[in-house]
């Protein structure tokens, strides 16, 4: 009995003991993880390992940076939080390379969000913050599952914008027949973008189109490739001009 209130009294101590860190340590692993696995079953890069070592490694900073003045300076003296400070800092570098730059769409943010998130996570448990970082988890995995649910649902109800990319063989003179297509299946054009390459000889159209409800656009794709000569034709949920 008395070996479990040592324990204990290891895990709940602000100071930095052998215990303590291994118990941390095993939470952040268990957070990131959960986390992490949430991505993962989104089709993300960045899955279970990854979030449990960014959530192990803002830990780790944190008991370092709580050790040394502890150790060396004196838990007055010093500043615990001087090194914890450049994690979520240093962490952007791994969100920046979750987010992926697609041909007119942009995807990762959520998933560099998460990973910033998880860097919080990682730096209370090493304060020894358990309580609120089981409920930041919490409300991270409510905020991935239950909220995308919630905007498929809006987006479903209410429309959505799109941007059809489409790239076709010739200089054209005239994009009528797409906007036609479009317009007869209720698919209002917002903006229209034009790019005509004349060393490759294709011209490039992209349109900024709103529709209420779920569209089938591979049907719309169809019909516009029986009536020009499409070389490639996308639908992204970003432009980037």
């Amino acid at each position: 009995m008395e070996i479990w209130k040592i324990i204990y009294s290891d895990i709940m101590t602000n100071d930095v003991t052998v215990i303590g860190s291994v118990f941390k340590l095993a939470l952040s692993l268990a957070l990131g993880s959960i986390v992490g696995l949430e991505r993962k079953s989104k089709g993300q890069i960045a899955g279970d390992r990854t979030f449990a070592l960014i959530s192990m490694g803002a830990t780790l900073a944190m008991l370092l940076s709580i050790y040394i003045p502890q150790e060396y300076l004196g838990l007055k003296n010093g500043d615990p939080g001087r090194i914890a400070a450049q994690v979520l800092t240093g962490i952007g570098f791994l969100g920046a390379g979750a987010i992926i730059h697609m041909k007119g769409s942009v995807r990762g943010l959520t998933t560099a969000a998460g990973i910033w998130m998880v860097a919080a996570i990682g730096l209370a448990i090493g304060a020894g913050m358990y309580v609120v970082s089981l409920i930041a988890t919490g409300l991270v995995l409510f905020t991935l599952v239950s909220l995308e649910r919630y905007d498929r649902h809006r987006e479903s109800i209410s429309g959505e914008a799109r941007v059809i990319n489409v790239v076709i063989d010739g200089i054209a003179e005239t994009f009528s027949p797409i906007d036609e297509i479009l317009q007869r299946n209720d698919v209002n054009i917002q903006d229209r973008y034009i790019k005509y390459d004349y060393t490759q000889h294709v011209s490039a159209i992209s349109l900024v189109v709103f529709s209420k409800g779920k569209k089938d656009y591979s049907s719309l794709f169809n019909e516009i490739k029986r009536i020009l000569p499409v070389r490639t034709i996308t639908l992204a949920s970003d432009i980037n001009i």
